[in-house]
């Protein structure tokens, strides 16, 4: 039996019994001086993209040719100036397309194409044979560093891994040099480095940066990749932290990132890291990458974004950026993914939709009261850190109506694609009737079939009494009206007269002279509110006129809508509507 609740009435949570004691924390670094929290990103990193073969080996079916084109065309329209392109010793499709982009001509001037290779001589020529003719890349050299692949993989000690790196950088620097290309650049990877020891990091990144000999002028890459994510972000801040200060050639190196998702922090592992003196992060386009990913690039440009900070790289048209890499990923963007999922802006929470639909009118209001167009005004909308727009979202879809909506969410689709502007107590009758609907259903309302229910309930509420022509006279000298009617009424063409300070009033008082087919009271019914508002023309339509009017009859009340070319139809037309929903309840009880 489960154990019973302790007396406090707090249920205990109980041992779980997976095998926990075959895993060992990480361990923290101790660095009491750690000066990393205390700081702000207040600039982007300078970003590498490296969708192109990080991500691309992560594929179930890798891309082929036109895809790589239309993802690094892509890239190269977002702003990224750096982009890795391939594993050339690794795939033929890679080397033929390094090989394209530059016999093409393909890179623009400003953009320089990265490749990676291991730390074997036969793979550092082939990659050098793939750059001849380029004007701007960056030799990445890696190999693993890590006490566990020391041990497990490689069977070799720290002097011998210390050693294939000089060797290899020293390679790595002849063939540039014999290439007489300064356009190349170098980037060492101690591969695993989360995994190595922080003192071996440390000498090995060293005697690298000794071989390559950068200088301020022209700095080397030095990139400590998260490669399988092992610890807290913290922890990953404070190795970092401590590199940035330890190094022997600070200010002839870029400091580099690459963490991957394995413990599901990498963007907040390279937020810290950042601050902790990161300048530059590799990462992939909505993270896609080995195992959990890489680090998602567009959630941590746009989290800059959000801080008022450039991230340098334009995501104005987020959905289309989503499209081609799902495209040449054959990967989904899923649908609650920062910023890009299709679900992401969207609200069903009926308290969240009311609060999402005050936000819009505040700003709204706050927009035509200073002049300022909306999209220029300080963003401030509750539960949407960004505005779409701004994304290339629309509006459509920030609100969606299911069986957990409330009044606001069905009447906010109502206004934004059809512009009408429910007052709150009749939202609140209409959330009523639309609740009935979902709770029959097992999705949602879109606008259309939101605007189908509206339609049915209040605007084609034309039976039992349907207004076939009316002749309004003010009288009293405009203190009152005098309305004569011709109305259909139980099928019946009648003619009724009345009186009253406005036209609705007038309407209601010549009702009790229709006869009664089903016991209805007529005389009952008193006018309560009366809403208008105009409709923008549209379709090459004249504008148009909407009226909601409350009628209450005894101890019921019931809404009326109705949409004519003046207001005055629409108001009559609106309190036969309001009419004939009473009738049909009174037929119902």
């Amino acid at each position: 039996m489960p154990a019973p609740y302790p007396s406090s009435g707090q249920p205990l949570q109980q041992r779980s019994g997976m095998p926990t004691q075959r895993y060992t924390a990480y361990p923290p670094l101790d660095l009491p001086d750690r000066s990393w929290p205390a700081k702000t990103l207040t600039r982007a990193p300078q970003w590498c993209a490296v969708d192109l073969r990080d991500g691309n080996q992560a594929l179930a079916v890798p891309m082929d040719l036109a895809r790589k084109r239309k993802l690094f065309e892509l890239q190269v329209r977002m702003g990224f100036k750096e982009i890795e392109v391939g594993f050339p010793a690794a795939s033929r499709t890679d080397f033929d397309f390094i090989r394209l982009l530059i016999e093409e001509d393909l890179i623009p001037d400003d953009v320089a194409i990265q490749v990676i290779m291991p730390a074997r001589e036969e793979h550092i020529r082939r990659t050098f044979d793939s750059l001849a003719g380029v004007r701007h890349a960056v030799a990445h050299l890696y190999h693993s560093t890590s006490c566990l692949q020391r041990e497990v993989v490689f069977g070799m000690d720290q002097a011998q891994i210390k050693d294939l790196a000089v060797r290899s950088t020293r390679l790595c620097r002849k063939l540039a040099e014999e290439s007489g290309n300064p356009g190349i650049r170098y980037e060492y990877s101690p591969e695993s480095f989360t995994g190595t020891e922080l003192d071996f990091a440390l000498e090995i990144s060293n005697a690298v940066a000794d071989v390559w000999d950068p200088d301020p002028g022209h700095k080397m890459i030095l990139n400590l990749p998260a490669t399988v994510e092992l610890s807290t972000p913290n922890i990953y801040a404070d190795q970092i932290e401590w590199m940035h200060r330890h190094l022997d050639r600070r200010d002839s190196l870029i400091l580099s990132i690459h963490p991957h998702n394995d413990r599901g922090t990498a963007v907040a592992a390279a937020e810290l890291a950042c601050l902790a003196g990161a300048e530059r992060i590799e990462g992939c386009l909505f993270g896609n990458g080995e195992r959990t990913g890489n680090v998602d690039l567009v959630t941590l440009g746009l989290n800059l974004f959000t801080q008022g900070v450039d991230p340098m790289i334009d995501y104005s048209d987020l959905p289309g950026v989503a499209a081609t890499v799902a495209h040449c990923n054959r990967l989904p963007v899923h649908p609650r993914h920062p910023y890009g999922g299709e679900l992401v802006h969207t609200a069903f929470s009926g308290s969240h939709q009311d609060a999402i639909k005050k936000g819009f009118e505040a700003l709204e209001r706050t927009a035509g009261a200073t002049g300022t167009p909306l999209s220029q005004l300080p963003w401030a909308v509750p539960y949407l850190p960004i505005d779409p727009k701004d994304i290339g979202r629309d509006y459509e879809a920030v609100i969606r109506v299911n069986s957990q909506s409330g009044k606001a969410g069905s009447s906010y689709l109502l206004k934004a694609e059809y512009h009408l502007d429910l007052p709150r107590p009749l939202q609140a009758e209409f959330a009523g009737i639309i609740q009935e609907h979902t709770d029959g259903t097992d999705g949602e309302l879109t606008a259309r079939e939101v605007w189908s229910v509206f339609r049915t309930t209040y605007l084609e509420a034309t039976r039992p009494l349907h207004l076939l022509d009316h002749t309004p006279q003010p009288a009293d000298g405009g203190a009152h009206h005098t309305l004569t009617c011709t109305l259909l009424a139980d099928g019946t063409t009648v003619t009724l007269h009345g009186a009253g300070p406005a036209l609705a009033d007038a309407l209601l008082a010549g009702l009790p002279s229709l006869p009664s087919t089903d016991g209805f009271d007529y005389a009952g019914l008193t006018l309560g509110d009366v809403h208008r508002h105009p409709l923008p023309a549209e379709d090459g339509r004249s504008p148009q006129s909407v009226a909601y009017v409350r009628i209450d009859h005894h101890q019921r009340s019931a809404w009326g809508a109705a949409i004519r070319a003046d207001s005055g139809t629409a108001t009559l037309h609106a309190v036969l509507s309001a009419v004939n929903r009473l009738r049909t309840h009174h037929a119902d009880d």
